[in-house]
């Protein structure tokens, strides 16, 4: 198996989304991981692109069938990933980018301790405020429990391998790829994509 796995987390307004999908469209061998969400879908979203969208009662019966590799529930809305897909994905030595909350990265790392952590900050309480209530999606209420939820989230921080703070889109993404492109340069991955080149020169 030489695929390799990455959890990237982060509060809701920090960008985390955002630098997901750029870096997946500057690295083609990282495969984004979609999950299944009993969330509405967003203006624009698709079923099977951003989310998998079913009902709370599909959701249950996948949970009970053990189907997923972690789940949570997270702002009144149930996440989970496909525990098949990711086994077919490493098998094939593909990369798989989790974005994921602190709770589903806590059970992905339980399963997979390889699994590299990355949480994305942003610069100030005062930017991730502006951000959430720049979107106009949400209700004043909404935002506020957005903030206190982010406060609670960030202190998870620590779990993680690498932070990256969102203060310049274009650094933070070029972090986020420094980060991919140098875990792939580990000896022991290298030694098992370049397994005949090892065998040949070592």
């Amino acid at each position: 198996m030489s695929g390799r796995l990455y959890v990237v987390a982060a509060p809701s307004g920090a960008g985390k989304t955002t630098l997901v999908r750029l870096l997946l469209d500057s690295e083609p061998e990282v495969h984004l991981s979609i999950s299944y969400t009993t969330r509405s879908p967003r203006p624009g979203e698709e079923n099977g692109c951003e989310y998998h969208f079913v009902d709370v009662a599909t959701f249950r019966v996948m949970m009970a069938r053990g189907d997923f590799l972690e789940w949570a529930e997270v702002h009144g809305n149930f996440y989970g990933t496909s525990k098949k897909w990711i086994a077919e994905q490493l098998a094939e030595g593909s990369d798989v980018l989790f974005e994921i909350d602190w709770q589903g990265a806590q059970q992905v790392r339980e399963a997979f301790p390889e699994a590299l952590g990355i949480f994305i900050l942003p610069p100030s309480m005062e930017e991730l405020t502006r951000r959430l209530t720049g979107r106009g999606t949400d209700s004043l209420d909404v935002i506020e429990r957005r903030l206190a939820a982010a406060q609670a989230e960030m202190r998870h921080v620590v779990e993680f391998d690498y932070v990256i703070i969102n203060d310049s889109l274009e650094r933070a993404l070029e972090d986020l790829r420094a980060v991919v492109r140098a875990s792939r340069l580990t000896l022991e991955g290298q030694r098992v994509r370049h397994a005949a080149l090892f065998a040949r020169m070592i």
